[in-house]
């Protein structure tokens, strides 16, 4: 029995996010959804070079012997091509992404996941999640500390402890499973699975609509739930060749791929897109000939006067219209406060926690005399990255839970250490906000600290991909960075 896919792919920026970090592919052979993280400097590089190497695999038929492996390997060249281009672009540090990719191999297909993008089953009528999430609260979960439903409100549900950073240990689950015709496949980032619940992605995607429509219609949901981080899906279908037309082989490329375009994805050298080329080269000449200069002659003086209105009009339009917009980012941005570093002392500051270039976007509002010296290296490192708070009282609060940690560290380089269970220090996805920051968890001497300065520091999608788990507060912890 010969079977084929009818897929279509689409990406949106949201309602609050002003860059699309995701990356989506859809093609005969290979369906791909990337979330990427690292902010304004990394996050969509990091996505569309992940699916710029694994597209490669849609070339081609893999036998259903190989395709885990080819599929394997095409990972670590993605994660190895994040690795030098950090290397070469330094500013680019810290970004890394999702994957949760399908490939064909005949009748079999082979799913790969790291990260928090979800893969999704639809077979009978039932909705089946086949990828598990590498995130915080999913560990939660699995020990039993949480329910599922506790999780979609967790303050933590953002974080994630797995993704594609260039690091020799971003490893991806493989399985591979039999494909049925009439199945239907639903990849996706958290910008939709954490927006819509199971029960109505289930059951838009039994409503019968064809791929295209359904991705559509999963997008626009998203949305109406307020759309707070990039929302991308491809939605693919398994048919069975029966001799009729078959589905089209056409790649899709969704998303920030869809401007770094991914090698072997375009479709330039087919006919159609040959004939459209052609049909745009064409309109093109029709629009020179209504240019003529015999044609403007004919144009009479009260057309003139109504053309020269609207060339004086419209520039003036966009000055004052960005004009107001930065006025209004500019008092957006006196509205944000963060703990940082000033000096070797910790500080509140008010502005942005990214600066514009060498433009600093941010100045000290109050200086403390917590040293970072003082800190446990976790915390250090937390502070250095800046940590970002919803109101000028978060922030001091967040100041008042580091002293407390200081004064324990200091207390524990003078006496006997004290310990605390260890917490994972997981790795954030992308900003919901136009703000990145830098969360990671640690231990102190007392379980309250902790849990105060998680919740103050998590904001929803900062971003540290490949974080390492901290140990307990003791005197070996303290020392700050420098």
């Amino acid at each position: 029995m010969a079977i084929a896919l009818r897929y279509a792919a689409r990406s949106d920026v949201g309602l609050v996010r002003s860059t699309n970090q995701d990356s989506g592919y859809a093609g005969p052979h290979l369906l791909v959804v990337a979330d990427g993280m690292g902010g304004h400097a990394g996050g969509d590089v990091a996505s569309s070079l992940a699916v710029g190497e694994l597209a490669s695999l849609d070339g081609e038929a893999h036998g259903s012997d190989d395709a885990a492996e080819h599929l394997h390997h095409a990972l670590e060249a993605a994660n190895e091509q994040l690795r030098r281009r950090v290397a070469d672009e330094p500013e680019l540090a810290g970004m890394g992404t999702t994957v949760t990719a399908v490939l064909r191999a005949g009748s079999r297909l082979v799913l790969a996941h790291i990260g928090d993008s979800r893969g999704y089953l639809l077979r009978d009528g039932r909705l089946t999640q086949l990828t598990r999430d590498h995130s915080y609260v999913q560990s939660l979960i699995d020990e039993g500390r949480i329910s599922a439903e506790e999780a979609e409100r967790h303050p933590q549900r953002s974080v994630i402890m797995r993704v594609l950073t260039g690091r020799d240990d971003d490893t991806a689950d493989v399985s591979v499973r039999e494909a049925r015709p009439g199945d239907r496949y639903l990849l996706c980032s958290d910008g939709l699975s954490g927006v819509v619940s199971h029960e109505t992605l289930e059951r838009t995607l039994a409503a019968g609509e064809p791929p295209d429509a359904t991705c559509e219609r999963l997008v626009e949901l998203a949305l109406r739930g307020g759309g707070p981080d990039n929302v991308s899906c491809v939605v693919a279908d398994v048919v069975e060749l029966d001799g009729g037309a078959p589905p089209s082989t056409t790649p899709q490329v969704v998303g920030a791929a869809a401007f770094h375009r991914p090698r072997r994805s375009s479709a330039s050298g087919t006919p159609a897109a040959r004939a459209a080329a052609l049909r745009t080269a064409a309109e093109g000449d029709d629009d020179q000939e209504d240019d003529d200069p015999g044609a403007g002659a004919r144009v009479d003086e009260e057309h003139r006067r109504r053309a020269r209105r609207r060339w004086i009009a419209g520039p003036l339009l966009l000055v004052v219209l960005l004009a107001a917009g930065a006025w209004g980012g500019w008092r957006w941005s006196q509205q944000q406060y963060f703990v940082g570093v000033d000096g070797s002392r910790v500080a509140l500051f008010q502005g942005l926690t990214q600066d514009i270039g060498p433009v600093s976007t941010s100045s000290v509002v109050e200086r403390t005399d917590i040293a970072v010296g003082d800190l446990p290296s976790t915390y250090a490192t937390l502070v250095t990255g800046r940590i970002s708070a919803s109101g000028i009282g978060d922030a001091r609060e967040t100041i008042a839970q580091l002293e407390e940690i200081a004064a324990d560290c200091r207390a524990a380089a003078q006496g006997p250490a004290t310990t605390a269970s260890p917490t994972a220090s997981p790795t954030a996805s992308p900003s919901t906000g136009p703000t990145t920051t830098t969360t990671t968890t640690t231990t102190t001497t007392t379980s309250e600290v902790t849990s105060a300065v998680a919740s103050t520091t998590s904001a929803p999608d900062a971003t540290t991909p490949g974080a390492e788990p901290t140990g307990d507060a003791t005197a070996e912890d303290c020392g700050g960075v420098g």
